[in-house]
């Protein structure tokens, strides 16, 4: 199964869990009054929009590129995925934490608790069904990364909607650990305010996790290209071909998740005839797709040294 095939799957999962816990929440919330369980109904409810946004994103970045977007559309991941950032901490983040702050300044010390017994059934299941869809996308995740390491991975990776549901479904849990606690402890030591502290971190870690959803993305939105290690094996590779006697300014930005453009300038040893210029660069292109099977799209752009020791550019080949 495709990489893209795999996150679909995770997406669709979480989606679908999504939506059950947050109508099971919300019913729970109603008949608890609890802030932690109204927190946790919001952040299931944004969960389950913002997976709908990452799904469109993954399908109009499929779409082929016509004459208005002639690089394709694959960014449109990369900005639905920012806007699924920016929802996460104004709406997830922002109003767990304003019902967190609302709860504390409006409760009283003396205020009676109600039975937690509804809201411990819900979280149970909550957490039996986020560990579902958690698991999903793990899976999808690990055979994602391979051998490198999940931050390393994630910091590497052009496909945002791979991490975007396991660092959502993350939250989830903790989210709902964070819930208990506050029920927990708030009816342990007959203090309301736990309640309230408790949405407060739900927000908290929300916002977290959207502020660094939205670090990557903003960069992948502003031409993000490969990594120092790769830029350094394109620029050995191309200087390897035996007619190339050295390389210039190598840019690379990735277009999409799977679309990478490259472009150089490359001076060609002294004698190189037109015929074999052709055919060094079908050799680097052929190459460079063959170690970097995202690069779609390979410019190279002769160059060469005069004896005055200005830098001419011949036409593009």
């Amino acid at each position: 199964m495709t990489t893209q095939g795999s996150s679909t799957i995770a997406v669709v999962a979480a989606i679908t869990g999504n939506l059950i816990i947050a109508i099971i929440k919300f019913a729970a919330a109603a008949i608890t009054g609890s802030s932690a369980m109204i927190s946790e109904g919001i952040h299931s409810l944004v969960d389950t929009g913002n997976g709908g946004l990452v799904l469109l994103g993954m399908n109009r970045a499929r779409q082929p590129a016509d004459e208005s977007h002639p690089f394709g559309h694959g960014k449109s991941l990369y900005f639905w995925t920012h806007v699924v950032a920016v929802s996460i901490f104004g709406i997830g983040g922002g109003m767990s934490l304003y019902e967190g702050i609302i709860h504390i300044l409006h409760v009283t010390p003396a205020a009676e608790l109600g039975d937690p017994t509804v809201a411990y059934i819900v979280l149970a299941i909550s957490f039996l069904v986020e560990g579902g869809s958690f698991s999903v996308a793990m899976k999808q995740f690990l055979q994602a990364k391979g051998n490198k390491g999940a931050w390393q991975f994630i910091n590497q990776s052009k496909d945002p909607s791979i991490y975007t549901v396991v660092l959502e479904d993350s939250a989830a849990l903790l989210g709902l650990i964070f819930a208990f606690l506050g029920i927990f402890f708030g009816h342990l030591f007959n203090n309301a305010y736990l309640d309230g502290v408790a949405s407060i971190a739900i927000g908290l870690l929300l916002m977290s996790v959207a502020g660094f959803l939205a670090s990557r993305t903003r960069g992948l939105l502003l031409g993000e290209g490969v990594n120092p290690d790769e830029l350094a094996d394109i620029r050995r590779r191309v200087e390897s071909d035996p007619a190339v006697e050295s390389a210039g300014d190598i840019l690379t930005m990735y277009m999409g998740p799977h679309d990478l453009l490259v472009n150089m300038g490359v001076r060609f040893t002294p004698g190189t005839t037109a015929e074999q210029m052709h055919e060094a660069i079908r050799r680097i292109e052929a190459d460079l797709h063959s170690a970097y099977p995202e690069t779609n799209r390979v410019y190279i752009e002769a160059e060469s040294l005069p004896a005055t020791g200005v830098q001419q550019r011949l036409p593009k080949v």
